[in-house]
Parts: structure tokens; sequence; C-alpha cells
């Protein structure tokens, strides 16, 4: 399913291992930080996904990392350019302020830079593999499980994924599981739907010629 009929590498080695390095070493300094908790949230298993998508070069894995980050990293990067800038929020309820958190190491803010690294790296294995069409069905199976488990081990203090309310703090205007439902319904149409359309028209032609 996931991995490609060709023998040829489509990806620089050069760039697997780079990117392989940055996460060996993000894993142990974010789990110091944040703890094991922190890896649900959904950037950080793009991180992990599009890992997996280099050195398989698959088109189904990229596709689905792809429709899962674009949105969210391109709001994340306008919020943090906004507080960089002109020192306001600029995304109301993202949270991007712990990057000018000082009790949090410089270091350990500077590997969360990886948020403006993802959407090209993506749209450039796009450019590579082509979009695969399914994705979209795929990543919303995996959205669900991945905000089901969060709900399950996480506590609303953390809020993680955004499953107890958009923002710092949990929502109180609705019952959680009826939230819970909204969100994993509300996730696929907001962000997903959008950019499934968008990557199947700029990607179809490469996506026609390619194999998987």
């Amino acid at each position: 399913m996931f991995m490609r009929s060709r023998t040829r590498a489509i990806v620089p080695f050069w760039i697997k291992v780079i990117y392989t390095i940055f996460v060996a070493l993000l894993v142990p300094v974010y789990w110091k930080q944040y703890g094991p908790q922190n890896f649900l949230w959904g950037s950080d298993l793009v991180l992990f996904g599009t890992l997996a998508a280099v050195w398989l070069e698959s088109r189904l894995l990229t596709s689905m990392m792809a429709i899962a980050a674009l949105i969210p990293e391109l709001l994340w990067t306008v919020d943090y350019l906004g507080r960089l800038i002109a020192g306001a929020e600029s995304v109301p309820g993202l949270g991007t302020q712990y990057m000018f958190n000082s009790k949090i190491p410089l270091f350990v803010r500077g590997l969360s830079l990886f948020h403006l690294v993802l959407p090209p790296l993506l749209l450039w294995l796009l450019y590579r593999f082509g979009y695969e069409r399914r994705a979209l069905a795929y990543q919303t199976v995996l959205a669900w499980l991945v905000l089901l488990i969060t709900y399950l081990v996480t506590e609303p203090s953390a809020n993680i994924n955004w499953i107890y309310g958009f923002g710092r703090e949990p929502q109180t205007w609705m019952p959680e599981r009826l939230y819970l439902v909204s969100l994993m319904a509300g996730i696929p149409l907001v962000f997903y739907l959008p950019t499934h359309l968008v990557l199947s028209k700029l990607f179809t032609r490469r996506s026609a010629k390619s194999n998987d």
C-alpha cells in the first residue's frame, strides 16, 4: 500500500539522512521537555509520517501528511510571524506563544521551527510523487483514531489536538463528547477537504504518470 514500485530513488539520500537525524534529535528533547503525550499532536505525527514517506517514497503517505498539515501549518506560520514581527496574536487560539516563552530553552523552541519547513517539503514531495486521491479517506480515518486516543489518554489541561476546546482552555458551552464528535466531523471538512481539492487539481497530471 505504502511502498513504491520504483527502484530508482526519487528523494535524494542526503535529504533522508538529514531529516532522520533531525527527528532523532527532536524526539528525546521533546520527550524530556513536554512528555510523551506531546507526540499525539497532529504536527508531530505529520513529522513522523513524513519521515516514513521520504524513506518509503510513498505517494499515499505523502498525500496524507500534506492534507493533514498544509492548512494548520500555514496558520501556525501566520500566527508565529505575527507574534515575531508585531508582537500580537494573529490566529486566535492557535497558541504559538510558547515559542516566546523564556522558560522553555531556546534550543527546544528552535526545534519547533520544523513547522515552517514541513509545508514546502511536503509540496516538493508531492511534485516528485504526485497526489494520491485516496489520501482523504485514509487521513480522515487516521485523524479520527488519533482524536479518540487523545481523548482517552490525555488531560483537559493539556488540550492536545484541541480535543477539549479550540485554544488554551477547555470549552464549556457544549458537552465534551458532543464537542468531540463535532471536532471529528469538522477537521476533515475544514482542513482536509479543501486541501484535497486543491492538491488534486495541482498534481493531477503527475499523479496520473506515477505508479504506486
